[in-house]
Protein backbone atom coordinates (compact mmCIF):
# COMPACT_ATOMS: atom_id res chain seq x y z
CA UNK A 1 0.00 0.00 0.00
CA UNK A 2 1.06 3.73 -1.18
CA UNK A 3 2.19 4.68 2.47
CA UNK A 4 4.58 7.56 4.14
CA UNK A 5 6.26 6.62 7.17
CA UNK A 6 8.58 9.36 9.63
CA UNK A 7 10.64 7.71 12.44
CA UNK A 8 9.39 9.52 15.69
CA UNK A 9 11.71 10.85 18.11
CA UNK A 10 10.11 8.65 20.86
CA UNK A 11 10.16 4.88 19.86
CA UNK A 12 8.32 4.04 23.14
CA UNK A 13 5.32 6.02 21.76
CA UNK A 14 2.50 4.54 19.87
CA UNK A 15 2.81 4.40 15.89
CA UNK A 16 0.09 6.36 14.32
CA UNK A 17 -1.82 5.09 12.09
CA UNK A 18 -3.31 7.43 9.50
CA UNK A 19 -5.95 7.00 7.32
CA UNK A 20 -7.93 9.33 5.80
CA UNK A 21 -11.62 10.34 4.35
CA UNK A 22 -12.44 9.93 0.82
CA UNK A 23 -10.65 11.39 -1.80
CA UNK A 24 -7.84 12.12 0.57
CA UNK A 25 -4.23 11.07 0.51
CA UNK A 26 -1.58 9.99 2.82
CA UNK A 27 -0.61 13.21 3.21
CA UNK A 28 -3.81 14.67 4.56
CA UNK A 29 -3.46 13.63 8.16
CA UNK A 30 0.12 14.24 8.96
CA UNK A 31 -0.84 17.58 10.62
CA UNK A 32 -3.28 15.96 12.92
CA UNK A 33 -0.11 13.53 14.12
CA UNK A 34 1.42 16.83 15.21
CA UNK A 35 -1.00 17.69 17.06
CA UNK A 36 -1.99 14.24 18.96
CA UNK A 37 1.27 13.22 19.50
CA UNK A 38 4.48 15.02 18.05
CA UNK A 39 7.29 12.36 19.70
CA UNK A 40 5.14 9.43 18.24
CA UNK A 41 5.78 7.64 14.49
CA UNK A 42 3.54 8.60 11.77
CA UNK A 43 2.23 5.37 9.38
CA UNK A 44 -0.06 7.55 6.73
CA UNK A 45 -1.64 5.02 4.47
CA UNK A 46 -3.38 5.49 1.24
CA UNK A 47 -6.77 3.64 0.19
CA UNK A 48 -6.38 1.08 -2.64
CA UNK A 49 -9.48 1.79 -3.91
CA UNK A 50 -10.60 4.49 -6.43
CA UNK A 51 -13.94 6.00 -6.65
CA UNK A 52 -14.37 7.87 -9.85
CA UNK A 53 -10.55 9.12 -8.64
CA UNK A 54 -10.72 9.48 -5.49
CA UNK A 55 -9.10 7.50 -2.95
CA UNK A 56 -10.90 5.16 -0.49
CA UNK A 57 -10.29 2.13 1.67
CA UNK A 58 -13.11 0.05 0.36
CA UNK A 59 -16.02 0.27 -2.15
CA UNK A 60 -18.93 1.60 -1.10
CA UNK A 61 -22.28 0.66 -3.20
CA UNK A 62 -24.31 4.01 -2.39
CA UNK A 63 -23.65 6.70 0.18
CA UNK A 64 -23.38 5.28 3.20
CA UNK A 65 -24.49 1.78 1.94
CA UNK A 66 -20.54 -0.53 2.33
CA UNK A 67 -19.55 -2.93 -0.11
CA UNK A 68 -19.53 -5.45 2.18
CA UNK A 69 -17.40 -8.30 0.67
CA UNK A 70 -14.42 -5.32 -0.30
CA UNK A 71 -14.59 -4.08 3.34
CA UNK A 72 -13.80 -7.63 4.64
CA UNK A 73 -10.77 -7.59 1.93
CA UNK A 74 -9.68 -4.62 2.56
CA UNK A 75 -9.70 -4.90 6.28
CA UNK A 76 -7.48 -8.02 5.64
CA UNK A 77 -5.49 -6.25 3.15
CA UNK A 78 -4.63 -3.39 5.49
CA UNK A 79 -4.00 -5.60 8.71
CA UNK A 80 -1.17 -8.06 7.08
CA UNK A 81 -0.21 -4.58 4.84
CA UNK A 82 0.59 -3.41 9.31
CA UNK A 83 2.73 -6.68 9.76
CA UNK A 84 4.52 -5.85 6.55
CA UNK A 85 5.15 -2.11 7.64
CA UNK A 86 5.98 -3.28 10.91
CA UNK A 87 8.76 -5.39 9.73
CA UNK A 88 10.32 -2.98 7.16
CA UNK A 89 9.95 -0.02 9.03
CA UNK A 90 11.05 -1.48 12.02
CA UNK A 91 8.12 -0.18 14.74
CA UNK A 92 6.75 -2.40 17.21
CA UNK A 93 3.35 -3.87 15.68
CA UNK A 94 1.34 -4.58 18.70
CA UNK A 95 1.81 -0.55 19.46
CA UNK A 96 0.09 0.88 16.83
CA UNK A 97 -2.93 3.89 17.38
CA UNK A 98 -5.47 4.49 14.38
CA UNK A 99 -6.56 7.98 13.49
CA UNK A 100 -9.00 8.19 11.01
CA UNK A 101 -11.66 10.37 9.38
CA UNK A 102 -14.71 9.37 7.66
CA UNK A 103 -13.78 6.50 5.20
CA UNK A 104 -10.64 6.09 7.35
CA UNK A 105 -12.34 5.90 10.34
CA UNK A 106 -14.59 2.89 9.19
CA UNK A 107 -11.44 1.06 8.29
CA UNK A 108 -10.29 1.61 11.51
CA UNK A 109 -13.08 0.46 13.27
CA UNK A 110 -13.37 -2.45 10.79
CA UNK A 111 -10.03 -3.74 11.92
CA UNK A 112 -11.30 -3.08 15.62
CA UNK A 113 -14.72 -5.47 14.36
CA UNK A 114 -12.47 -7.99 13.07
CA UNK A 115 -9.25 -8.51 15.23
CA UNK A 116 -8.36 -8.71 18.65
CA UNK A 117 -5.23 -7.86 18.50
CA UNK A 118 -4.86 -5.20 15.11
CA UNK A 119 -4.83 -1.73 17.11
CA UNK A 120 -3.79 -0.44 20.55
CA UNK A 121 -6.09 2.10 20.22
CA UNK A 122 -8.35 4.00 17.70
CA UNK A 123 -9.20 7.82 17.26
CA UNK A 124 -12.41 7.82 15.15
CA UNK A 125 -13.57 10.89 13.25
CA UNK A 126 -17.06 10.78 12.06
CA UNK A 127 -17.03 6.90 11.80
CA UNK A 128 -20.50 4.41 11.00
CA UNK A 129 -21.15 1.16 12.19
CA UNK A 130 -18.70 -1.07 9.66
CA UNK A 131 -20.39 -4.44 9.74
CA UNK A 132 -23.66 -5.52 11.57
CA UNK A 133 -24.81 -9.02 12.88
CA UNK A 134 -21.24 -10.15 13.55
CA UNK A 135 -19.72 -11.22 16.74
CA UNK A 136 -16.86 -8.69 17.53
CA UNK A 137 -13.46 -9.88 18.76
CA UNK A 138 -12.93 -9.86 22.89
CA UNK A 139 -11.59 -5.85 22.71
CA UNK A 140 -10.99 -5.93 26.35
CA UNK A 141 -9.73 -2.84 27.60
CA UNK A 142 -9.03 -1.24 23.87
CA UNK A 143 -9.29 2.32 23.50
CA UNK A 144 -11.18 4.20 21.46
CA UNK A 145 -12.29 7.98 20.84
CA UNK A 146 -15.19 8.99 18.44
CA UNK A 147 -15.91 11.96 17.57
CA UNK A 148 -19.41 12.76 15.72
CA UNK A 149 -21.48 15.29 15.01
CA UNK A 150 -25.12 15.17 16.32
CA UNK A 151 -26.27 17.10 12.85
CA UNK A 152 -24.16 15.09 10.65
CA UNK A 153 -25.71 13.81 7.49
CA UNK A 154 -23.40 11.38 6.36
CA UNK A 155 -23.14 9.67 9.75
CA UNK A 156 -26.37 10.22 11.65
CA UNK A 157 -26.31 10.53 15.26
CA UNK A 158 -27.40 6.77 16.02
CA UNK A 159 -24.94 5.40 14.02
CA UNK A 160 -22.41 6.70 16.46
CA UNK A 161 -24.72 5.26 19.11
CA UNK A 162 -24.53 1.67 18.00
CA UNK A 163 -21.02 1.82 17.47
CA UNK A 164 -20.14 2.75 20.99
CA UNK A 165 -22.63 0.10 22.37
CA UNK A 166 -21.11 -2.73 20.09
CA UNK A 167 -17.52 -1.50 20.85
CA UNK A 168 -18.26 -1.29 25.00
CA UNK A 169 -19.85 -4.68 24.15
CA UNK A 170 -16.81 -6.59 22.91
CA UNK A 171 -15.14 -4.82 26.12
CA UNK A 172 -13.36 -1.36 24.64
CA UNK A 173 -13.07 1.48 26.31
CA UNK A 174 -14.95 4.21 24.70
CA UNK A 175 -15.19 8.29 24.80
CA UNK A 176 -17.39 10.01 22.59
CA UNK A 177 -17.18 13.22 21.64
CA UNK A 178 -20.42 15.14 20.01
CA UNK A 179 -20.24 18.58 18.41
CA UNK A 180 -23.02 20.62 16.00
CA UNK A 181 -20.63 20.51 12.80
CA UNK A 182 -21.92 18.05 10.41
CA UNK A 183 -19.35 15.54 8.85
CA UNK A 184 -16.32 18.54 9.40
CA UNK A 185 -13.17 17.36 10.96
CA UNK A 186 -12.90 20.64 13.54
CA UNK A 187 -10.05 21.62 15.13
CA UNK A 188 -11.79 21.15 18.55
CA UNK A 189 -12.35 17.50 18.16
CA UNK A 190 -8.94 17.22 16.91
CA UNK A 191 -7.96 19.10 20.24
CA UNK A 192 -10.66 16.75 22.43
CA UNK A 193 -8.86 13.43 20.97
CA UNK A 194 -5.21 15.17 21.93
CA UNK A 195 -6.28 15.51 25.40
CA UNK A 196 -8.01 11.73 25.34
CA UNK A 197 -4.56 10.23 23.97
CA UNK A 198 -2.59 11.82 26.56
CA UNK A 199 -4.99 10.95 29.32
CA UNK A 200 -4.82 7.71 27.73
CA UNK A 201 -1.19 6.58 26.13
CA UNK A 202 0.96 8.88 28.13
CA UNK A 203 -0.35 9.74 31.79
Amino acid sequence: MKHIFKQGINKSKPTLLLLHGTGGTEQDLIPLAGMIDPEASVLSVRGNVSENGMPRFFRRLTEGVFDEEDLIFRTNELHAFLDEAALEHGFDRSNIVAIGYSNGANIAGSLLFHYADSLKGAILHHPMVPRRGIELPKLNGVPVFIAAGKNDPICPAQETIDLDELLVGAGARTEVHWEMNGHSLTRTEVDAAAEWYSRTFTE
